[in-house]
């Protein structure tokens, strides 16, 4: 237990945990998170030795009275158990063992997305045409561990972000390919949800099933290693998967944009597709993303980015406790 030291200025701590990853920081009130630190998940028996270990380091001389966590998985209750990770936590015993006056838990892609207003230009990068309308939803998705989804709704006040758990819709063929893609995971898990593709376990998913559909022995192979020989062209079928993704990522994106009516903008964040850096085939997304028919006119007015600032959960919980 990490115990305050003075009663200097309060402090913040920040907390985005993913499937993978924990990622801290502190803040004080109206400030910038700092002391940005990621942990990797399997070195810490659970989230209360993660948080222990970084105060540790960063907040031994530090009052820190609040705390805002955004969870990879559905927030309700006391109790929350991980979508991806073995870790599990109560509320009341994390504000108890570390003396928080305040502690507020969100879904990881609300707090994103509540991040969204508050990136600079160069914090995003834009794919294709389009232009944001001021005041009207924002959509934001990403391929991670998992595939997170959320948006932002303009209210009187300004934005409200949703939670939700719309990576686990189920998966959308465009195309006969897709479909031949579909059935085989169909085969290997039963209801194939959207983040069996567009996840980072998913880019494997879709190597083993492409690896059948082209006649090719699929190797064992990680999703960053699929992503750098897709990018070196020294694998075809590792190409053929990045595409694939990216165009399957387009078909999300633009159901996710008219579902929600996302003229403000639609944003890809997660770990997965920076991190693909120029495999990523942006213009085969942006294609795929405007190719709805009746309604592509529509689409074309909505600009597409990828988030490029490396932790923008801890971003938005900085202003989800002003």
């Amino acid at each position: 237990m990490v115990r305050r030291q003075s009663p200097g200025p309060s402090h913040r701590l920040l907390a985005d945990i993913g499937g993978t990853n924990a990622r801290f920081a502190l803040q004080t009130p109206g400030g910038t998170p700092r002391n940005v630190t990621v942990f990797q998940n399997e070195g810490y028996d659970s989230l209360a030795a993660a948080i222990q270990a970084y105060l540790e380091r960063f907040g031994r001389q530090m009052d820190v009275s609040a705390a805002a966590f955004s969870v990879a998985g559905p927030v309700g209750g006391d109790a929350f158990e991980f979508t991806n990770s073995p870790w599990t936590f109560s509320k009341r015993h994390i504000r108890k063992t570390f003396g928080l006056e305040r502690l507020e838990v969100i879904n990881d892609f609300a707090a994103i997305a509540l991040a969204m207003p508050h990136l600079s230009a160069s914090d995003v990068r834009k794919i294709g045409r389009g232009r944001r309308v001021g005041g009207a939803p924002i959509a934001v998705l990403g391929p991670g561990t998992g595939l997170g989804v959320s948006c932002l709704v303009p209210t009187g006040s300004g934005f409200r972000a949703l939670a939700s758990e719309g990576g686990h819709v189920t998966l959308a063929p465009f195309n006969d390919y897709e479909s031949g893609i579909a059935g085989l995971l169909r085969a290997r898990f039963g209801h194939v949800s959207a983040e069996r593709a567009l996840s980072g376990p998913g880019l494997e998913n879709l190597y083993r099933a492409i690896s059948s559909l082209e006649g090719h022995p699929a190797r064992n192979l990680a999703a960053t290693t699929i992503s750098r020989r897709a990018q070196s062209g020294e694998c075809a079928v590792c190409s053929k998967v990045v595409n694939t993704f990216s165009q399957m990522l387009g078909t999300a994106a633009s159901d996710l944009a008219l579902s929600v009516g996302a003229l403000g903008g639609v944003f890809i964040a997660g770990g997965v597709v920076p991190k693909m850096g120029t495999a990523f085939n942006a213009r085969k997304f942006r294609r795929r993303f405007e190719d709805k028919g009746r309604l592509s006119d529509y689409l074309r007015q909505i600009p597409t980015y990828v988030v490029t600032h490396p932790t923008p959960a801890l971003i938005g919980l900085a202003h989800l406790l002003d």
